[in-house]
């Protein structure tokens, strides 16, 4: 893995923590499910804070403002500001303010934080296509939103209205399980009408301009559970990554990651920001653990913390991608490691 933690005088590695000062951290499946904490989450948040690092929030749920976002995580045991945490929401508001003039009504389908996102920046939400909307923006209106919210968004993008998305991550997790998110809500409008949104969430560049304008981060670490968002979310910005295993990734997907999906960093869960990540070796040695890829599988010799296990097999499995050698078993490797 590519690993840039930075070494100290006596040899030793430091924390992420230590070498990074701020993380953005994703929210869903990774701090928290379905409203709950997510086990060691508040623990290792807090000793990270108290460590000196900044811990801001990048969430691409668009459903709830900065404000509430905040007062929840702060109910958890995670004190947060509203300046703490990035929504999709800001991201979307701000991509549509660059383009429609200052006053112009938005038909909105979601929840509340796009609509208090849509307001900061000058434009006024409105709950109809009839109302001569200049532009649609689409995010994440909870479990229950209705179906005529979706086929008013269709009649407006049909007539050729502008449609904005603040994201289009097709899953979520909560506390019963995988559920569908904004991506597919969007999926229903997109068959309707043909047309394709323009969207502002992770892993586009939208998202990353406003997380950089917002945070001012010198050092980022971005903290994830989805490859496809926040893992390469990291890769369009240029910056280094930590995939935690406490969301919807599981380590099979993460093995067959293409290069824009690899995180620097794994972790089982949000204790990883606390460690000082061990390197992988050219000969795929990560701590007690050996891979190799032969004859079509991935294998693994030796013994110690299954997460070292994992992180080896992913310096094999890496490798023997970039030398075209793309179809591999790993599942006698990854049931070995409990994964």
């Amino acid at each position: 893995m590519n690993q840039t933690v930075r070494t100290r005088p006596d040899g030793s590695r430091e924390p992420l923590s230590a070498a990074y000062d701020t993380a953005l951290l994703d929210l869903d499946g990774v701090v928290y499910a379905g409203g709950e904490a997510i086990a060691y989450a508040v623990e290792s948040l807090g000793t990270a804070r108290d460590g000196g690092m900044h811990l801001a929030y990048v969430t691409n749920n668009a459903a709830r403002t900065p404000g509430a976002v905040a007062a929840h995580l702060t109910e958890l045991g995670v004190p947060a500001e509203p300046s703490d945490v990035i929504t999709s929401a800001q991201a979307v508001a701000r991509l549509i303010a660059d383009q429609i003039p200052s006053g112009s009504r938005v038909l909105v389908i979601g929840a509340e934080g796009l609509r208090v996102a849509l307001e900061e920046r000058g434009l006024v939400p409105v709950d109809s296509a009839d109302e001569d909307p200049a532009a649609v923006a689409q995010g994440y209106g909870g479990p229950d939103m209705p179906w005529s919210r979706l086929a008013e968004a269709s009649y407006a993008v049909a007539r050729g209205v502008p449609w904005f998305a603040s994201n289009t991550d097709l899953t979520i997790p909560s506390a019963r399980g995988i559920a569908p998110g904004n991506g597919a809500a969007v999926q229903v409008v997109r068959i309707a009408t043909g047309a394709e949104p323009q969207v502002a969430g992770k892993p586009l560049p939208p998202m990353h301009r406003e997380t950089v304008l917002r945070t001012g981060a010198e050092r980022p670490l971005v903290v994830g559970d989805r490859l496809d968002t926040d893992i390469e979310g990291a890769h369009v910005g240029g910056v280094d990554s930590l995939l935690v295993l406490t969301g919807v990734t599981t380590a099979a997907q993460l093995l067959a990651a293409p290069p824009e999906h690899r995180p620097t960093y794994v972790a089982k869960d949000l204790r990883g920001l606390l460690q000082a990540q061990p390197a992988v070796g050219e000969d795929f040695r990560c701590g007690g653990w050996t891979a190799t890829a032969e004859g079509g599988e991935l294998t693994l010799a030796g013994a110690g913390e299954p997460v070292d296990g994992l992180r080896a097999l992913c310096g094999a499995a890496w490798s023997a991608a970039g030398s075209g050698r793309c179809e591999l078993d790993a599942g006698k490797a990854l049931a070995r490691l409990g994964f």
